[in-house]
């Protein structure tokens, strides 16, 4: 591959355009690009009707389907499209990035190798893999492979850029502020280099960087994705400064622009958190007790991003019988595989199909999970994480099918665990941090759902404040390892001093010894939450701050 193809920060994203053909696809693909989803999919559904094997116009629509987070209904895509088109190396390539986000990453990888053979050195082929391989703690493999590349292609943004990554998840800091100033140093504008450097949450933007990334945003020409990235990481350097009513202008304004396409409707996940408590009721549980798969491996960490929940995890991984894997999706798919949509828009099964199942296929599901979940696992430990906050609306799910399981809670205030989703901006997914009724709503659903756990299923899950973990750390860890049957280790005291690969936006935090300074981080910024707490209203005055 030529330096010149290799220049473009998404190759694949101009190849879709240029691939497109039909005058409606082009469009559509130019709308995807512009980050117009909602749009695209206009297009493209209707045509698909008309011409269902066009293999463009599949991808396409799976295209759409990764950026609203419809992962499944992009996967079916793209599997029908390599079945029309094996030969087609875009969609291929679009399905590594679907197994990627869906965690498969050895199937990611398998997807990968196929396309290698055709081109040995495709630089953006061997970056994807390296990805991979971080995921699955091949490391040294993976960081070999992104210095290859770099030594190939070193003006290449989009390597630097995912050597960072990698060198972020392992744990070399320094290392990776390098890789995404190099990144930025190639005078592209890559709005995700600058996202990443403020994503670190220990970086201090420059004065130069911080005029280099207002002269990117006033640039009329500034790419979609770069503009959004930008405004959050412009929020995250004037907050830094303690320049409040700039960071919350900018947060604002990203928030904005990147809500536009990412939809979230809180009305049906109301309606949605409704169904799961009317289903999962006492004598529900009752009828279906002891049944499940009676494994005690998992320990799943639910709740909000930015709740805490990346401590615990390191708390809990830093044990010699425990191994901490990642945010696995594995619960939501087993969910929405009985919610039997073939469209996200389509009425759903879940949970009533479940009323119709015996006690063998309560078990056959929590096996099924502990296999899909092994891929995850690389040392031979009797316990491990699955630190996926979502979980929260399947508590039910988990104990019928897991019941063995153990179920931890991170809470943490309601404005600081809000206003700290409001100003991250997330790879994927995620839709309701993008407002803060949004997010206040959202809130507020998840503490609703939380208490009827508590009602119908007393003693299932232990919560765990964020707050009680930074004023009494080692009687809030002896307390967690006793919920989990584990014998205390000092060790967990020392979380800091744990080497494991983190991939969330608390990786350089919890690689440091706890601090108070991450709470009450919403107060500077009241004046401008007036909708953050109307949103939020009873929950935020009674929230327990203790129990």
């Amino acid at each position: 591959m030529s330096e010149s193809k290799m220049q473009h920060t998404d190759p694949m994203r101009a190849q879709m355009i240029a691939q497109a053909g039909h005058k409606e696809l082009v469009d559509a693909a130019e709308l995807i690009a512009d980050g117009k989803v909602a749009k695209a999919e206009a297009i493209l559904r209707p045509f698909l009707k008309i011409n269902p094997l066009n293999v463009n116009a599949i991808r396409l629509l799976a295209e759409v389907g990764m950026e609203l987070g419809a992962l499944k209904d992009a996967e079916n895509l793209l599997i029908r499209c390599l079945e029309l088109a094996p030969d087609y190396h875009a969609a291929r390539y679009s399905y590594t990035n679907v197994l990627y986000k869906r965690h498969r990453f050895k199937d990611a990888i398998v997807m990968l190798d196929k396309l290698l053979e055709i081109e040995p050195t495709n630089g953006v082929w061997l970056t994807m893999k390296a990805a991979n391989l971080v995921e699955i703690n091949e490391h040294q493999q993976a960081l070999e492979i992104f210095e290859s590349i770099i030594e190939k292609f070193p003006s290449h943004p989009q390597v630097h850029m995912s050597y960072g990554h990698a060198l972020r998840a392992v744990g070399r800091a320094e290392e990776s502020i390098a890789a995404y100033e190099k990144c930025i140093a190639q005078g592209t504008g890559l709005g995700e280099a600058f996202w990443s450097l403020a994503n670190l949450k220990t970086y201090r933007f420059s004065e130069d960087k911080i005029a280099q990334m207002e002269a990117i945003l006033r640039d009329k020409s500034c790419d979609y994705r770069d503009y959004y990235h930008l405004l959050f990481a412009l929020g995250k350097a004037r907050e830094d400064r303690k320049e409040y009513q700039l960071a919350m202008a900018a947060y604002a304004k990203g928030n904005q622009v990147r809500g536009k396409s990412v939809p979230w409707s809180a009305d049906r996940f109301h309606q949605d958190t409704q169904k799961i408590k009317s289903f999962f009721n006492e004598d529900f549980f009752r009828k279906n007790q002891s049944m499940g798969c009676q494994a005690n491996d998992p320990i799943f960490i639910v709740g909000l991003p930015r709740a805490g929940s990346t401590l615990i995890e390191q708390i809990l991984s830093s044990h010699s019988e425990v191994e901490g894997t990642a945010e696995l999706a594995d619960i939501i798919a087993l969910a929405r595989k009985i919610d039997g949509r073939a469209h996200r828009h389509d009425p759903g099964l879940y949970p009533a199909a479940l009323a119709q199942m015996n006690a063998a296929q309560f078990t056959e599901m929590g096996q099924s999970y502990l296999d899909s979940t092994a891929v995850q696992r690389v040392s031979d430990t009797p316990r491990f994480l699955d630190k996926m906050p979502n979980n929260f609306s399947h508590v039910g799910l988990i104990n019928l099918i897991l019941p063995n399981a153990k179920i931890i809670d991170a809470r943490r205030h309601p404005m600081d665990c809000c206003f700290s989703g409001y100003k991250q901006l997330f790879a994927s997914g995620q839709g309701f941090t993008y407002g803060q009724e949004r997010i206040g709503r959202y809130y507020r659903d998840y503490v609703e759902i939380m208490d009827h756990w508590d009602n119908v299923l007393p003693g299932r899950v232990l919560r765990v404040h964020y707050e009680a973990m930074v004023e009494d750390t080692e009687n809030q860890v002896r307390r967690l390892l006793d919920y989990c049957q584990l014998p205390f280790e000092e060790q967990c005291l020392k979380f800091y001093e744990n080497k494991r690969t983190i991939r969330t936006a608390s990786s350089e935090q919890v690689r440091q010894p706890i601090y108070r300074s991450g709470m009450n981080q919403w107060q500077p910024f009241e004046q401008w939450l007036a909708p953050l707490r109307d949103a939020l209203g009873p929950v935020l005055e009674c929230y327990p701050i203790t129990r």
